[in-house]
C-alpha cells in the first residue's frame, strides 16, 4: 500500500482486495450516477457509515479517511448545470 495516500494501483493486491475495491467503485458510481434514492443511500454509506465501510476499505487495502477526504473534495465541487435546449421562434 502506498503510505502517502492509502490507494493501490488497480493491478496490485490480492483477489480479495480487488473484489472489495470493485464494491467500493460500484458504490461510488451509484453515488455519482444512480437514481436519487440510490445516490442518497450510497452517500450515507460512503460518508457516514462507521462500521461496515471502514471494514470494506480495510479489506480493500484502502485508507478510509484518505478515501473519504478525496470523496468530500468531489462532493464540494459545483455540479454542472445542464443547459436548456434553445427555443427557436417560428
Amino acid at each position: 500500500m502506498d503510505e502517502n495516500n492509502g490507494l493501490h494501483e488497480q493491478e496490485d493486491g490480492t483477489p480479495e482486495e480487488k473484489l472489495w475495491r470493485a464494491v467500493i467503485a460500484t458504490t461510488i458510481q451509484e453515488w455519482i450516477r444512480g437514481p436519487l434514492r440510490v445516490k442518497r443511500e450510497a452517500e450515507r454509506y460512503l460518508f457516514n457509515d462507521e462500521k461496515d465501510f471502514p471494514e470494506v476499505c480495510s479489506s480493500a487495502g484502502i485508507n478510509v479517511n484518505y478515501l473519504r477526504s478525496r470523496l468530500a473534495s468531489i462532493r464540494a465541487r459545483p455540479m454542472p448545470v445542464p443547459s436548456a435546449p434553445a427555443i427557436r421562434a417560428a
